[in-house]
């Protein structure tokens, strides 16, 4: 489902525990790490897609956690050009726009499964700080990463407190080595 601005409307989660820490993962196969995020069915609300998108992607049900808040619309990134192109070279999505869950984690570390689903999209999972993903994403979503967080922060302090400190400003961001450099 693609809206009329060549625009894929999807979810982002946001699992966090009390700590403040939050849920990091690697997509399998692949050196990337992000949040979980996915695709909305026709059918479905964005709460609804976020429950089916968590359950697909970490194993926890809704009893495994609470929901803190969301981002108020659509948040939107383009895909770079070699991602939205088709093979006759059209654009056939530009890019996604998102509403983001914050989600406080109320279930045990062993609930989460990454082979819940038969098709696993992540291969290894860690806690990282509130913010650190914001650097650390793909660059083409970083400025989604950033409006969300500082939008879902608040909400996160009523929790986490004095853990969750005020942001960097995305260029005083440390810069993202590749592995292996120097």
């Amino acid at each position: 489902m693609i809206d009329p601005d060549g625009y894929r409307p999807n979810v982002g989660i946001v699992l966090m525990r009390p700590d403040g820490r939050v849920f990091w993962a690697r997509r399998i196969r692949r050196d990337g790490w992000q949040f979980p995020q996915g695709g909305m069915n026709s059918d479905e609300t964005p709460l609804e897609a976020m429950y089916r998108e968590l359950r697909e992607e970490t194993g926890l049900l809704p009893e495994h956690v609470s929901v803190l808040g969301s981002t108020p619309g659509w948040l939107r990134y383009r895909l770079p050009h070699r991602a939205a192109a088709a093979r006759d070279r059209r654009p056939r999505c530009l890019g996604q726009k998102q509403v983001w869950f914050l989600l406080q984690m109320q279930g045990r570390e062993e609930d989460l499964r990454l082979d819940a689903s038969d098709k696993p999209e992540f291969d290894s999972w860690r806690w990282v700080e509130f913010w650190y993903p914001m650097a650390h994403v793909v660059a083409f979503k970083r400025q989604v990463y950033a409006a969300a967080l500082r939008h879902l922060a608040p909400l996160a302090r009523e929790i986490a407190g004095d853990r969750i400190p005020e942001p960097q400003r995305m260029n005083e961001a440390p810069p993202v080595r590749a592995a292996g450099s120097f």
